[in-house]
């Protein structure tokens, strides 16, 4: 009997959801179930899903002693990939799938937090995802420090002046984003108290935000779904 496969985002602390990513799911009729291993639920197995979308969180890729889930996700991100699942990391994330895919994963030598921007690689600006904003420098959000080299067969897509690896792809499918794009209001409101202080993200920077990833996520959706 077939299982009937669905997208799939795994959340690691209660304030950082999928934010608009699920609303572009929803609106391409492909919903996005959430997933939260931290209050112990199992995470997807790899025949379930659709595509996987996984998520930032303040834990670190190595912290699997306090997060066994971690390597568990490691796991299932290799084998997504290997597969040819849709995939998209973010943040942690991100840090996660190279680390899967045979990336280094690094303790940064300063904080990136904050509304900022990134510049496209000239593979970045012509990528089908991150092109989709059609600007060579994209605004975003950073909240890391740890920080990653790219996996053997990843293309480098963006990079910061902190940071040169701040976005991958492995494939035609396999996304990862250090920054984030999918902040939309609610999710900006909820990491409010959990921002160092003096680090605040003015509404006119997340609405540019929120603007970039209205083109670029549902262009992930919908190249993860072809």
């Amino acid at each position: 009997m077939s299982v009937e496969r669905s997208w799939v985002a795994i959340q690691h602390v209660p304030f950082e959801g999928p934010g608009s990513i699920a609303t572009a799911a929803a609106r391409l009729g492909a919903p996005l179930r959430v997933c939260h291993p931290y209050l112990g639920e199992p995470l997807p197995q790899q025949e379930e899903l659709h595509g996987l979308v996984v998520m930032g969180g303040p834990m670190g890729v190595s912290d699997t002693d306090s997060h066994p889930y971690l390597a568990d996700e490691l796991e299932l991100l290799a084998n997504a990939v290997a597969a040819d699942r849709p995939v998209l990391g973010v943040c942690l994330g991100a840090q996660l799938l190279a680390a899967a895919l045979g990336g280094t994963v690094y303790r940064g030598a300063q904080l990136e937090i904050g509304p900022g921007t990134v510049t496209l690689s000239a593979a970045g600006r012509s990528d089908p995802v991150l092109g989709a904003a059609g600007r060579a420098e994209l605004p975003v959000v950073h909240w890391h420090q740890d920080t990653f080299e790219l996996p053997a067969d990843a293309v480098r897509l963006a990079g910061s002046d902190l940071y040169p690896n701040q976005a991958f792809r492995v494939g035609a499918r396999a996304y990862g984003l250090q920054f984030h794009v999918e902040v939309d209001r609610a999710l900006a409101e909820g990491w409010r108290e959990h921002l160092p202080a003096g680090v605040e993200i003015p509404e006119s920077a997340r609405e540019a935000v929120e603007t970039v990833g209205k083109l670029a996520l549902p262009a992930f959706l919908t190249l993860a779904g072809s």
